[in-house]
């Protein structure tokens, strides 16, 4: 019996133990719980203010987004406003130039009837003269009015001029018809001339003719080597008569230069660019040098004279180049505001903005076609006549040049891959790919360029030398290494197919034979 108190005894104290354990583990759990609940309360407070500043601020948001609506609108009117104030603007400017010429018409063709009837008047004057050597008569019959001379007896004058007066046109008609013709040709010349050149319309395109290159010669050896301007030279261009060549720098400056001799011999500096060179270009008559520049805008030169022109501004950002379409009168422009834009240069006026979704690098244009290369590797076409774009071409790398071919059937791009790709326009593919030990672009703007033919491409690289491809097989021809020692920046090959010229980042200019 004592045996079973003990033993229960121990199991009470056992259990008892158990429960002050539980008991002492309930306790903390509670305060656990307490701590929780005071945790929980505490997020929930949070949740609330969260919830409370998320709806302030979907408020401000929905007022922001109706706020930008009403912006949008209000911008698509002005915009619309724009576009209608411009047509109207062009319309009146097209009016009033229509009304000139009208004018203008209208006084020549009194000026002309005047004219007719002095020349009538002057051919009605006669003289009559006598044949006789020793009788003279000096009479000019002009109405009723007749001079007789006084020496004469009145009678044997009389008689003699009735017997031998014959009318002709006296001298001082002579003179007075000649003089009158001339002014009337001048004045039908002057006049076809202005009509011509009338306000609104565009002038009289004469053009020098381009020579013609049968077959291009690989240079071989520099010939002249000038440090021609104060800083980087960026930009090279051959007139169309191949002996004037135009060099444009970071110094704002274009130096315009005459090959002879196999020498360069300076010309005439254009001035007045208001910020670097960045692409230079020859119109087809070779009177006028277009440049893009670092200040956003392009400026026009004409040949002797050294300030600029016309400065085409509208764009926002870097002009990166700027080229002649196949006339005189209208221009390309690509920038890095990622836009290309048209220009009617008789009235300095941007005809039209094409948003080009990359940066430009550089454009070149065909008879209806304006192609862009672009940082986001791809080469662009649109068509002049419409809105969009026809067609995309992607390249590998960054494009930095575009130089097409004089028949418009092949594209020779340049890229940041260090390749050099030949695009056959008439199937849209790349023909060829241009790649030599050595080679590298040195810049986002170095510029390669077909020969006149299209048998050879030439680039140069970023360690000063010039290399030549031929197109057809893809052979590297030659590379030419000496003169420079920084990276060539651009090259220029002339039209008559017998010199090169390169220029670098290290101010030289190199004339190649």
């Amino acid at each position: 019996m004592a045996y079973q108190v003990v033993e229960k005894s121990a199991a009470l104290g056992t259990l008892e133990s158990e429960l002050e354990e539980r008991q002492g583990r309930l306790a903390a759990l509670e305060a656990s719980a307490a701590q929780l609940k005071e945790a929980r309360a505490g997020l929930a407070e949070q949740v609330e203010a969260w919830q409370a500043l998320n709806a302030a601020q979907l408020a401000t948001y929905d007022k922001l987004r109706k706020h930008a609506g009403l912006q949008e609108v209000a911008l698509r009117r002005l915009e619309e406003e724009a576009r209608d104030l411009l047509e109207k603007l062009v319309q009146r400017k097209a009016r009033a130039a229509a009304e000139r010429n009208v004018r203008n018409e209208c006084r020549e063709r009194v000026k002309q009837a005047r004219v007719s009837q002095e020349l009538k008047k002057a051919a009605k004057r006669t003289v009559s003269i006598s044949e006789n050597p020793n009788v003279l008569c000096d009479g000019v019959m002009e109405g009723a009015e007749t001079v007789a001379l006084a020496t004469q007896p009145e009678s044997l004058e009389s008689e003699a001029c009735e017997k031998w007066k014959r009318p002709f046109r006296s001298a001082s008609a002579t003179s007075l018809t000649l003089s009158r013709c001339v002014d009337v040709v001048k004045g039908l010349l002057d006049f076809k001339k202005r009509r011509g050149h009338s306000v609104g319309g565009a002038p009289e395109q004469r053009y020098q003719s381009i020579p013609v290159c049968m077959a291009a010669r690989l240079p071989t050896r520099a010939q002249d080597v000038l440090d021609a301007h104060l800083s980087e030279v960026n930009a090279v261009r051959f007139g169309p008569n191949s002996s004037l060549l135009a060099t444009g720098g970071a110094d704002r400056l274009i130096h315009l230069w005459n090959v002879v001799g196999g020498r360069l011999e300076a010309n005439q500096t254009l001035e007045g660019a208001g910020g670097s060179i960045t692409s230079v270009d020859f119109d087809p008559s070779g009177s006028q040098v277009l440049a893009a520049t670092y200040n956003q805008a392009a400026q026009l030169w004409k040949v002797g004279e050294a300030q600029s022109k016309e400065t085409l501004s509208g764009h926002t950002d870097k002009v990166t180049a700027a080229k002649f379409k196949l006339t005189r009168h209208q221009a390309v422009t690509g920038s890095r505001d990622r836009t290309v834009k048209e220009w009617d240069l008789g009235r300095a006026y941007c005809s039209r903005t094409i948003n080009v979704l990359s940066y430009c690098n550089d454009v070149v244009c065909g008879d209806h076609v304006i192609i862009s290369g672009h940082n986001d590797q791809k080469i662009r076409f649109w068509d002049s006549r419409g809105p969009r774009c026809t067609q995309v071409i992607p390249v590998q790398g960054r494009v930095t040049s575009l130089s097409l071919s004089h028949d418009q059937l092949h594209l020779l791009s340049c890229s940041r891959d260090d390749t050099l790709k030949v695009i056959d326009l008439r199937v849209s593919n790349i023909r060829q790919v241009f790649r030599a030990d050595g080679f590298k672009c040195g810049s986002d703007w170095t510029k390669a360029v077909f020969s006149p033919d299209r048998s050879y491409a030439l680039a140069g690289s970023w360690d000063g030398a010039l290399y030549i491809w031929e197109v057809d097989t893809g052979k590297l021809e030659s590379s030419l290494r000496g003169p420079h020692c920084a990276a060539v920046n651009a090259v220029a090959w002339c039209y008559s197919g017998s010199h090169v010229v390169s220029v670098d980042q290290g101010r030289k200019v190199v004339l190649w034979h």
